[in-house]
């Protein structure tokens, strides 16, 4: 059973993922998951994953962005089992990140696992 907390999350991660182009969610390994093109997954939701504790999500990541962001900041940012060899992050929900810092580590995980005309499409509607 999930905690209040975790359900407010819950719902602002499955917005911002479901808010990308062409973007689902189905449960993956029994935790809300979210995919591109229904095939590559580039977000986790994890509530107290095997008794961690913890409420994260696991993000695809940039290449050489999980050594940065987790030395920078290791209380928000660790490197999550089964995925973190191949260079996904875990941040961490439950230390209260800003809401633009869950934002870009979501837009930045669809960015790394998206098909290339996919990702240059949402790099060209940012904002310069």
């Amino acid at each position: 059973m999930s905690r209040p907390a975790a359900d407010g999350w819950l719902e602002r991660v499955r917005a911002l993922c479901l808010a990308l182009p062409e973007t689902s969610e189905r449960p993956s390994h029994g935790r809300p998951a979210f995919f591109v093109r229904g095939r590559r997954c580039f977000v986790m939701f994890l509530d107290d994953h095997h008794g961690d504790g913890r409420l994260a999500i696991w993000c695809a990541a940039p290449l050489g962005a999980q050594d940065e962001l987790v030395e920078t900041a290791p209380d928000r940012w660790f490197v999550p089992p089964y995925v973190g060899h191949r260079g996904w992050v875990g941040l961490r929900l439950d230390r209260d990140p800003a809401g633009a810092e869950v934002a870009a580590a979501v837009e930045d995980a669809y960015l790394a696992v998206a098909p290339v005309r996919l990702a240059d499409a949402m790099r060209a509607r940012r904002p310069a």
